[in-house]
């Protein structure tokens, strides 16, 4: 039996070692995933799903997360991205590069400096950006740029061309960069 969040939260707030037990019952595979996304090495991301949980068990309490998934999500995403940088400092892995860059063509590098850059704003501002779009587009951006998944990856998973997904990709690139610039003055 798999337990619901809130109660596998109550057993992180009683400090139960059943906490990590239940974590790993109910979102290893989709931590994994999320891991072997940025990292494409089936070990290094067990290495960060060990991390994950002991920074969840560190974080938990104080925190109380609403959604633990998003929570659990976030952290093995900081892990991987970290545990990548170490491993790869001269080489990036291909796909992760190019992400973070296309990314980046969304924010005008003049305007980003440490005096002006809020980054609370900014994720506000794509959180808010993001429930602007349809479902399909929120989908393509989002495994693009939170999970890094391929262009050849998510072609597959939306039943769309390859050309087609770059496309829309380029256009909501555009558009984001439009609406942060209007929004946070990016």
């Amino acid at each position: 039996m798999i337990l619901e969040d809130e109660k596998i939260i109550d057993l992180y707030w009683e400090r139960s070692e059943n906490a990590i037990t239940e974590t790993d019952k109910k979102y290893r595979e989709r931590c994994l995933y999320v891991a072997k996304s940025i990292l494409n090495d089936n070990s290094d991301a067990e290495e960060c799903l060990n991390d994950t949980y002991l920074t969840a068990w560190n974080l938990i309490p104080p925190e109380k997360p609403e959604i633990l998934s998003a929570f659990l999500f976030r952290i093995i995403r900081n892990h991987s991205l970290n545990r990548l940088r170490t491993l790869n400092r001269d080489k990036r892995k291909r796909d992760l590069t190019f992400s973070l860059d296309e990314l980046g063509e969304c924010m005008d590098s003049r305007s980003v400096t440490e005096e002006n850059f809020d980054e609370t704003e900014v994720l506000n501002a794509i959180n808010d950006f993001l429930r602007t779009l349809n479902k399909d587009n929120r989908f393509i951006l989002v495994r693009r740029y939170w999970f890094f998944d391929s262009i050849a990856d998510i072609s597959k998973r939306s039943s769309m061309t390859e050309e087609n997904v770059r496309a829309r990709l380029s256009r909501l690139r555009k558009r984001l960069k439009k609406y942060l610039k209007k929004k946070v003055g990016l």
